[in-house]
């Protein structure tokens, strides 16, 4: 079976950055997602569309195909005292806020004695994604799988 829209896909994955730097990859379980329902970055989707069981490959997402292009206008300065709730604040620590599209993640890059700079980008946000991808399995979703959005069992959420 090829991989195509409401297809499950299970497969392994290595992410590096430009440097060669591991980000992220699966662990002894493959990841498993629902094809064409945007659970992973457009770009690697595009790529795997078409693709069988025993492929391998090698996609660079670019950034506007990843997690966008950094974004100066989500940097956020805060005055501390809104933060005081919390605990040891750090630089790199992620916190919670309100956006114009509702809950968001935010990442502290700057605390001052008054106030804490805020990022809104996506932590990979203008970088280049390189994967290594093997597709271990493909199968029709069920119609619950295609009605909830996403994979059922190992790999995918557990219900």
């Amino acid at each position: 079976m090829k991989i195509e829209k409401n297809s499950v896909v299970s497969m392994h994955y290595k992410l590096t950055d430009n440097d060669g730097q591991l980000v992220d990859k699966s662990d002894t379980t493959p990841l498993a997602y629902l094809h064409g329902h945007g659970q992973i970055v457009p770009g690697l989707e595009k790529e795997l569309e078409g693709r069988s069981v025993g492929d391998k490959l090698t996609v660079a997402v670019a950034p506007g195909e990843g997690y966008g292009e950094y974004a100066e206008e989500l940097l956020v300065k805060v005055e501390k005292n809104q933060l005081a709730d919390i605990p040891n604040l750090e630089v790199g620590m992620q916190v919670e806020g309100e956006s114009p599209e509702g809950v968001a993640i935010f990442t502290i890059v700057e605390i001052t004695d008054v106030d804490v700079t805020l990022d809104g980008n996506h932590p990979l946000a203008g970088e280049v994604l390189n994967f290594e991808v093997s597709v271990e399995s493909v199968r029709a979703a069920t119609e619950e799988e295609i009605t909830q959005g996403h994979a059922h069992g190992e790999g995918g959420q557990i219900h």
